[in-house]
């Protein structure tokens, strides 16, 4: 492994494609079903998918909204002219000979993604991201002198979003890789399961002593953040001790073994005019109005950064802001919090709500509840009216979120209203303090840490319905503090 002062004399240049599965009912040109996570191998194809001769593809209408929220989730908006072409290699997941994919004309140009590393900004600018059929998928049995093929992502409708070389360290890429998760999981693009291979990422990495890109890399479908990440930092290392041996970098597609941290060599990497493009005879180009750009902007979902803005202004810390949008529910609720009450409210709301993730957690599924907005905020309202102390508060959450319900009756079912009558309380203390006349005699002389064994005392003799605020200051009121 290179060294860290070896390391500084080499600049690092990433850039990332990424594959991401569009959230449509049927597959890009077919049919079929486009959700092939739990289906037996080869059941979900048709003709076409088989590339049976005569088959003619017909274009999914609902994939083209899709890459027009994707466009303004990147930053920039859709092209309103696009075509199909037809990219010619040979293997056998890939039954037509080609794949029909989008060249010279992709249906989105440009944009750009901003996120934090490290607390500090960075941007990193898209290229192109184009519409094509995915292929099918090989697999090679362990011991065996055989593969089979499973034809079931035929077809599959994607979008490649393809980024400038602007990363430039292991880190930048994993934060790039998770910000463009959640831009398409916010815009609702794609369900975005990393587990299933609803986002792939093909990273490329070159080093170079010199001020030109090195020769590059392309480790092929990373489906985590860790793995883009690890790749990354295993590609520089090995790179630089290549070079450091006098070696050159050759061109190639690599892959990705999960358990030994490493890349392998698979194939050398093909130019573009090895494909032989060209447009594909059997599709027309895609047209859209400036009207249907318009309305898609206008039906726009709030994005991660919309939520970042909103939380700050509610006082969050950028930390539990990042905890809540990786859960885009919990943030879309906190939102409505918000939007309903107020900061206070949805601040509350949100520290109930947050789940603390990982660095190395790769995304998180959505968690079904029953409880409204409303009964969030009437729950917040007990809190902050001392109807309810923090710790009743979360047990009555818990049953709001599992079965919905009235708090305030969930409350007092649990027998859980906090005591807040003055009179009620102050008998309480009276004879906390007769019976603990040394805690009470350290508060007179200025042992203020004494007073947190009192008010205990009266939470413990009250059964927890105390108001805690209330009975401390009852508390100084009688010993005259």
């Amino acid at each position: 492994m290179a060294s860290a002062e070896l390391k500084k004399q080499y600049n690092v240049t990433i850039g990332i494609e990424c594959h991401v599965q569009l959230k449509t009912k049927t597959k890009l040109f077919s049919g079929a079903d486009n959700d092939a996570r739990e289906a037996a191998p080869n059941t979900l194809v048709n003709h076409i998918d088989f590339g049976l001769p005569g088959a003619l593809p017909v274009l999914n209408a609902e994939a083209v909204p899709l890459a027009a929220r994707a466009a303004f989730a990147l930053g920039t908006v859709p092209q309103g002219f696009s075509k199909f072409d037809r990219k010619h290699y040979f293997y056998p997941d890939l039954p037509m000979g080609y794949q029909i994919t989008q060249f010279d004309q992709p249906v989105i140009l440009g944009g750009q993604i901003e996120f934090m590393v490290n607390d500090t900004p960075k941007i990193v600018s898209i290229t192109r991201a184009h519409l094509e059929a995915d292929a099918g998928k090989s697999t090679h049995p362990a011991g065996g002198d055989y593969s089979l093929v499973d034809l079931n992502r035929a077809g599959t409708p994607l979008l490649e979003i393809v980024s400038e070389p602007d990363m430039h360290s292991a880190a930048e890429a994993k934060a790039y890789a998770k910000e463009l998760y959640l831009r398409m999981k916010y815009a609702d693009v794609s369900e975005a399961n990393l587990y299933y291979g609803n986002m792939r990422f093909d990273v490329n990495v070159s080093v170079s002593k010199s001020g030109d890109l090195g020769t590059r890399t392309e480790t092929k479908n990373l489906n985590s953040f860790r793995s883009v990440e690890k790749a990354v930092e295993y590609e520089v290392n090995r790179q630089i001790d290549e070079l450091e041996k006098g070696n050159e970098i050759i061109q190639e597609t690599r892959g990705w073994d999960d358990a030994k941290l490493a890349t392998f060599s698979q194939r050398t990497k093909e130019d573009a005019h090895d494909y032989r493009y060209f447009p594909d005879p059997d599709l027309p180009p895609v047209t859209v109005t400036d009207e249907f750009i318009a309305q898609v902007k206008s039906e726009m979902p709030l994005l991660p950064n919309d939520y970042r803005d909103m939380f700050a202004k509610i006082g969050l810390n950028s930390e539990v802001i990042e905890d809540i949008i990786a859960v885009p529910e919990t943030a879309r609720r906190v939102g409505r919090v918000y939007e309903l009450a107020d900061a206070s409210h949805a601040k509350r709301v949100a520290f109930w709500l947050m789940h603390p993730q990982s660095e190395d957690a790769e995304s998180t599924e959505e968690v079904t509840t029953k409880g409204t907005d409303e009964q969030l905020i009437a729950l917040s309202q007990m809190v902050a009216d001392n109807k309810l102390s923090s710790t009743a508060a979360k047990e009555v959450l818990a049953e709001v979120l599992a079965n919905g319900g009235d708090p305030e009756q969930i409350a007092t079912s649990k027998n859980l209203i906090q005591e807040s009558d003055e009179g009620a309380i102050a008998e309480i203390v009276a004879k906390v303090l007769a019976d603990n006349p040394k805690a009470a005699e350290d508060v007179k002389n200025g042992e203020m840490k004494a007073i947190g064994f009192l008010t205990g005392q009266v939470m413990k003799l009250s059964q927890g319905k105390a108001n805690p605020a209330l009975a401390q200051q009852l508390i100084k009121k009688q010993l005259g503090v």
